[in-house]
């Protein structure tokens, strides 16, 4: 049984392209020449979005300066919402590693929309003497453009949606926080035991972390908002109307609902590629701080016999094929995997960024599917957290209560009352009884019980205070 084909050419010759396709012979060689992941650039949602927004865009400047016809421009405008609507995602197809510099791409994103706009004004797919890919959707582009710009706009999509999943788990040890507030334990440095904190003191800190890296993501993703659409081939803007760009970005920012602008040098922006090094650089500050929160909620929630047990994760999964009753902490752990590969595809972007050459950075393609994977990735992690982790903590509240009694650590808070040598004697003497700290001032006469109790209570022993 044979498929039904239709006839396209290009500068190589001609070849048989699938009948029913929206995608062409340009699509079909990248099909052929990047068999490299199994990932098509279809599987970037915030992508294809992006790039029909930036050839609506440009089609309505063309528009607007009588370089595109009435008729042509209806049509792909049509076809472009509809792509950046969610459809004809699966015609997207060629392999998000690719080379060219993106020119697989945005041939992939003109001949989808050509075909579509053929349908649209009542012709066949592949009747391109009417609408034409090059001609006419990419009228006044160049990959060299359209693929960065579209990049920076995903980035921007993606980057609302990591904020949300990053405020939503701030938000989470937020309300753990408040939960724990009255709730003493000790605190440690070097794994070792060292002075009195709350519960809820912990875990505010990983809320204040959130916060500050929400602020930094904000900072890093205002420098990708500037953008080189009308650059074309290297930053010159041969081709194009003196006022296109302006009035290109002009579409592109309200189309997209960015405060896009334009790039204070074309030819600088065409080859620079610093904006995603800083972003992912930002990323990987985020992954590093969510890292070592989970290795914090690991080790709190370790044991339960053998380990810290100050905290219980909710049990999500049977822990062991052999040992009986084991829950293991595979939330944190799968956001600590997450955190790894942020921090690799960090070192993929700075090496692709570091490669480009004179007037273009080929390697923008790597760029943008590492920097897509870190957001995507990170957005779930963080949601995957505080939905099936944070939220359902439980305090092992008699535990902290004996370990802060019996602390020789307790005995630094008694420092400025019977003395460092005072205070070492009854901490040395914790350490070798296992008897509390307490108790011994008490039985050495160092302190009244109620000096001892002013002096040991939760609001003093957490925070400073003014010295009568």
């Amino acid at each position: 049984m044979t498929t039904a084909t239709r006839i396209e050419h290009d500068l190589l010759g001609e070849r048989e392209v699938p009948a029913d396709a929206y995608w062409g012979i340009h699509s079909l060689r990248a099909l052929e020449n990047f068999p490299i992941t199994g990932k098509t650039i279809g599987t970037y949602p915030d992508l294809v979005r992006a790039l029909a927004l930036v050839k609506l865009a440009a089609a309505q400047a063309n528009l607007e300066l009588g370089e595109l016809d009435g008729d042509r421009h209806a049509a792909i405008a049509a076809a472009c919402q509809e792509i950046a609507g969610g459809g004809l995602r699966d015609q997207f197809v060629v392999d998000v590693i690719q080379g060219g510099a993106g020119t697989s791409t945005n041939m992939n994103a003109n001949e989808v929309i050509a075909n579509r706009a053929l349908e649209i004004m009542g012709r066949k797919k592949g009747d391109y003497a009417a609408l034409h890919p090059i001609n006419h959707v990419n009228m006044s582009q160049s990959t060299n453009d359209v693929y960065p710009t579209a990049l920076r706009v995903a980035a921007c999509f993606g980057i609302q949606g990591l904020l949300a999943a990053m405020a939503e788990l701030r938000e989470a040890f937020e309300d753990k926080s408040d939960e724990f507030r009255g709730i003493l334990k000790i605190g440690r440095t070097q794994l070792q035991d060292a002075v009195p904190m709350t519960l809820g003191q912990e875990f505010s800190t990983y809320a204040v972390m959130l916060g500050e890296d929400e602020a930094r993501l904000r900072e890093a993703i205002s420098l990708v908002r500037e953008i080189n659409l009308g650059a074309t081939a290297i930053g010159t803007g041969i081709n194009t109307d003196v006022g296109y760009a302006r009035l290109a970005i002009r579409h592109l920012s309200a189309l997209t609902g960015l405060p896009l602008e334009p790039a204070p040098n074309m030819i600088e922006a065409t080859q620079d590629t610093g904006a995603f090094v800083q972003l992912s650089g930002v990323l990987k500050r985020v992954a590093a701080k969510l890292s070592k929160t989970c290795n914090d909620l690991r080790l709190l929630s370790s044991g339960p016999q053998g380990g810290l047990n100050e905290i219980h994760l909710p049990e999500r999964a049977a822990g062991s094929s052999i040992m009986p009753g084991k829950v293991n902490p595979i939330i944190p752990e799968v956001v600590n995997q997450i955190a790894f590969e942020v921090i690799g595809n960090d070192v993929t972007i700075t090496m692709a960024s570091e490669a480009g050459q004179l007037q273009l950075n080929a390697f923008e393609p790597i760029i943008g599917h590492s920097l897509f994977k870190s957001v995507e990735h990170l957005t779930a992690g963080c949601q995957t957290l505080a939905r099936h982790c944070i939220k359902g903590i439980t305090a092992n509240r008699a535990l902290l209560a004996e370990r802060v009694q019996k602390s020789a650590g307790l005995a630094t808070a008694l420092n400025p009352h019977i003395g460092y040598e005072n205070a070492t004697r009854v901490a040395l003497e914790a350490l070798k009884s296992g008897r509390g700290v307490a108790e011994l001032v008490l039985e050495m006469g160092l302190l009244d019980r109620a000096t001892l109790e002013s002096i040991l209570r939760p609001e003093v022993l957490t925070a400073p205070r003014r010295r009568d």
